[in-house]
């Protein structure tokens, strides 16, 4: 009796000591971590590996400015990779287990344009922290998501020509008569531009928004309102279809773009598992300016 009464002390007394630190930090309700990381735990799963670097993540996510204001949801599942600067996302991650739930403040700049590879947005500025809470779903090894994938490609091999009848289906049914372009790409003009033609190496600002053959929508700078802007001609900024595509266009030019999968994104799919392997995908792109 007395063992168990010293040991519910000792509960009490860690009970209250990371309370006392949880409301001593620059945040209320948030620990700060070594690294520098405020983190506040929500649930705690029955795992107690966490994960590494090298695993695959799939999470449940929520962004939310400082004062709680979320700006997006979904769900990701990714490879966690080491980045080379502290209090990244990346290594919030490695202090969750399968199962668990919480939330992390980290800088807004440095998750947007170091980790998305994106600009700030317009409510956020420099030096601004944001809020990202998740809950971790899954976490397999490399082996086991390898594994995983190869079972599932072996699954989905006749779908290539699933994917082509799905297609011509489609464009039966919307009655469009272009004619594809030698890639496969159908490029229909929706609006002209002032004739001034996109060249390597132009920064480009462009509107998109990208749709599944049944209409719904799984991507939109407009939603965001924010434009997307890169350098054409620069590898890994858009698909190989979309690239194609925007090389036809004119600044203040309007199109849509059909990209069967192999000028999107393939036999695999998306990295973020939204876009399912062999799958035809739609593309209203409008050009606003071209530098």
């Amino acid at each position: 009796m007395k063992i168990k009464t010293k040991f519910s002390a000792t509960l009490i007394l860690i009970a209250v000591a990371f309370f006392m630190s949880a409301c001593k930090g620059k945040y209320p309700g948030y620990t700060k971590s070594p690294d520098g990381i405020y983190f506040s735990l929500h649930k705690i799963g029955e795992s107690a590996q966490k994960a590494s670097y090298g695993d695959y993540i799939t999470t449940d996510l929520a962004y939310s400015t400082i004062h709680d204001s979320v700006f997006f949801t979904g769900r990701r599942k990714f490879r966690l990779e080491k980045a080379n600067y502290p209090r990244s996302v990346n290594a919030c991650f490695t202090m969750m287990a399968e199962g668990d739930s919480a939330s992390f403040i980290i800088p807004a700049g440095d998750f947007f344009q170091k980790t998305l590879g994106k600009t700030l947005p317009s409510f956020l500025k420099e030096g601004d922290d944001m809020i990202i809470s998740a809950s971790v779903l899954e976490i397999q090894s490399e082996e086991q998501y390898n594994r995983e994938k190869e079972a599932f490609l072996k699954w989905i091999e006749d779908f290539g020509e699933y994917e082509k009848e799905i297609l011509k289906q489609f464009l039966e049914g919307a009655q469009i008569k272009v004619a594809p372009q030698p890639s496969g790409l159908y490029y229909i003009k929706l609006s002209q531009g002032d004739g001034k033609k996109v060249m390597l190496g132009d920064t480009l600002t462009i509107d998109y928004e990208g749709r599944f053959l049944n209409g719904k929508f799984f991507d939109s700078t407009i939603k965001q309102e924010e434009p997307f802007q890169y350098v054409y001609g620069q590898e890994w900024q858009v698909l190989k279809g979309l690239e194609e595509g925007i090389g036809l266009m004119e600044e203040g030019e309007k199109a849509l773009f059909i990209l069967p999968s192999s000028l999107a994104f393939g036999q695999e799919g998306s990295s973020t598992g939204i876009v399912p392997p062999y799958t035809s995908l739609i593309y209203e792109v409008t050009i606003k300016n071209i530098r």
